[in-house]
């Protein structure tokens, strides 16, 4: 399968001119024995480093791209920030013209993020179908604690093998598939919030993210049955999300309060610590049941008018204690610009009739779940090392996490 970069790319029906940076993106068995090839006709052409973790490196024996360089991440603890980002810049050749990032999203991350700082050219051979963000032009970091996405550099070409990714754990292609499910409780904020505030919303941005994650879930069982095809639809949804988030330029059609979720468990506030450690795409698949979820019970409140109140600052106090420390202070400092204040009671009541539909779009919790329940994968927040009693604090602190208009963000006004 080759996706063509330059079918999406250019003057769109929305008005705006979209840019699209990666060329090309093959999805197909023994895609990296013609890795040269695929160079030559969508590659940029210069000195090569190719960046690994120890275990994608194994995984990719026999059949790792040709590079002037190689560096090798030891996978124990490592994490796409400020400090793995600062081992790769000072051990890359400076004479570096292409970084190839080689395994799953937190090599990627790492990869975009230098060869953005060096101004490289950039290359995915994504190992596993795990997350959503091999195509995507942010990277998805932790910086000094706090979870953010920043402008990096977009793949000029894709090139994953099924060979390779069907062997992949296969926790990691239930990962992927719980980060993909995300996506419709994702383009449900969306919709809701350029109805409230007019954010812009591109109709064919919001139709591929939702081919895409309709992709997986028609995938999943081929890969309850270990069929290979199966692989290339999920990575095919994958990297369509991935090109989605490139076009808009923000990881904003494919993250609403499902990733908000699982932002908040990643950043260890001080009042919320997990068991034991999870994947993203298995808290993302998690956020997304717990999301859809509330917004369905939200949803069956027919008038809202006596329910709601105007905006209310921001809890400052509530903020400090339960995330503590810096990580509050950069809470903080993100919501400074509450975007909930572009919302007013009246307009919310005008539309609540239409957020309603909206969220009848949203597969139920149940459906979600049931998903999950047929890969064995996480479901619940007891899966990913949440206690149940903490539900609660996922709901309410999560918006916070990003200054991005949901529906989650929404309770704040609203009262069931």
């Amino acid at each position: 399968m080759l996706i063509d970069g330059a079918m999406y790319g250019g003057k769109c029906a929305c008005g705006k001119e979209h840019a699209m940076e990666t060329r090309a993106a093959v999805i197909e068995r023994g895609a990296l024995d013609q890795f040269e090839e695929y160079m030559s006709a969508y590659g940029p052409a210069g000195r090569r480093c190719a960046l690994y973790g120890g275990n994608s490196y194994e995984a990719a024996a026999g059949k790792r791209p040709k590079a002037e360089q190689e560096i090798i991440l030891n996978p124990k603890g490592l994490h796409a920030d400020e400090k793995a980002t600062a081992a790769v810049l000072s051990r890359m050749e400076p004479q570096t013209e292409i970084l190839i990032a080689v395994g799953g999203g937190t090599i990627h991350d790492i990869a975009r993020f230098c060869a953005c700082e060096r101004g490289i050219a950039f290359v995915s051979v994504p190992t596993a179908a795990s997350v959503d963000g091999f195509c995507s032009k942010v990277a998805a970091m932790t910086w000094r604690g706090f979870k953010k996405t920043i402008p990096a550099a977009a793949p000029a070409l894709v090139v994953a093998d099924t060979d390779i990714i069907k062997k992949a754990p296969a926790r990691l292609v239930k990962s992927g598939i719980g980060d993909i499910l995300a996506k419709y409780t994702a383009l449900a904020d969306w919709k809701i919030s350029s109805l409230l505030t007019g954010e812009a919303l591109c109709p064919k941005i919001y139709d591929m993210v939702k081919a895409a994650a309709d992709a997986a879930v028609a995938g999943v069982p081929g890969i309850i049955a270990g069929e290979g095809g199966a692989y290339e639809n999920v990575m095919y949804a994958l990297l369509l999300s991935g090109l989605a988030m490139q076009l808009h330029g923000s990881s904003r059609p494919a993250s609403g309060a499902e990733h908000h979720i699982s932002h908040l468990i990643e950043e260890e506030p001080a009042m919320l610590k997990a068991a034991f450690p999870a994947m993203h795409g298995e808290k993302a698949g998690v956020g997304a049941v717990l999301a859809a979820a509330e917004y369905h019970r939200l949803a069956e409140v027919q008038d809202i008018s006596a329910l709601t109140g105007e905006y209310s600052p921001l809890p400052s106090e509530e903020i400090r204690r339960f995330f503590g420390g810096e990580l509050a202070e950069a809470i903080l400092r993100e919501n400074s610009a509450d975007c909930l204040r572009a919302v007013s009671r009246r307009r919310l009541i005008e539309c609540w009739p239409e957020i309603r539909s909206m969220v009848a779009e949203i597969p139920s919790a149940e459906e979600l779940s049931r998903i999950l329940e047929g890969l064995c994968a996480k479901r619940g927040p007891e899966d990913i090392g949440i206690a149940a009693s903490r539900l609660p604090d996922l709901l309410d602190y999560s918006p916070f996490v990003r200054n991005r208009l949901t529906l989650m963000r929404l309770r704040r006004m609203i009262k069931v």
